[in-house]
């Protein structure tokens, strides 16, 4: 079966059930990113609002690890979980749809920890040819090398953004993907 046809089968099984379609659009725990009915839920603010950062990786599965149902969480995943690249969506969900805490979340073994900017530019100019330097020189892709560090660069980041709103609640946190579990490092 083809790619396409696996997700076809897979989104009629998933549609044969689905009974959300009248969701608000604005997340109803007004977080972007948090932790909703799991162990660590005491960590995150009654009034949740809620926005997750965090990264694209396949074996990442954010709302069911965190216990987040359909339209609770903004969830916000890129390569690496960076919130740099997360910004314009943050602030579009903060100033339009209400979310009022972040929870940026990264994660052990992640693929950004592999390469350098510097690595997969010259890569990518190296098969695409010298016109795709002038593009691809202008994106840091953001890798890191030090987990613990790259989380509190990240909220540090957003807490010092002047579009991010003021007195926002932002907490890091690790995913293990060895084990499922989370541990928090910025409170």
């Amino acid at each position: 079966m083809s790619t396409p046809q696996e997700l076809i089968k897979g989104n009629e099984k998933y549609a044969a059930t689905f009974s959300k379609g009248d969701l608000p659009m604005p997340p109803s725990k007004k977080l972007i990113v948090g932790m909703f009915k799991s162990p660590f839920r005491h960590a995150l603010s009654a009034s949740w609002i809620a926005h997750l950062v965090t990264c694209m990786d396949a074996r990442l599965d954010p709302a069911a690890s965190l216990g987040i149902d359909l339209g609770e969480a903004h969830i916000i995943r890129n390569g690496g979980g960076r919130t740099e690249d997360a910004i314009r969506s943050i602030v579009i969900s903060q100033r339009l749809l209400g979310t009022r805490e972040i929870a940026v979340f990264h994660h052990t073994d992640c693929g950004m920890t592999t390469f350098t900017t510097q690595d997969l530019q010259t890569k990518i100019v190296d098969e695409d040819g010298p016109e795709a330097a002038s593009l691809v020189n202008e994106i840091d892709f953001l890798e890191f090398s030090k987990l613990e560090e790259s989380v509190k660069h990240d909220v540090k980041y957003l807490q010092s953004h002047p579009l991010v709103l003021k007195g926002t609640p932002i907490t890091g946190w690790i995913y293990h993907v060895e084990n499922g579990k989370v541990t928090q490092v910025v409170q």
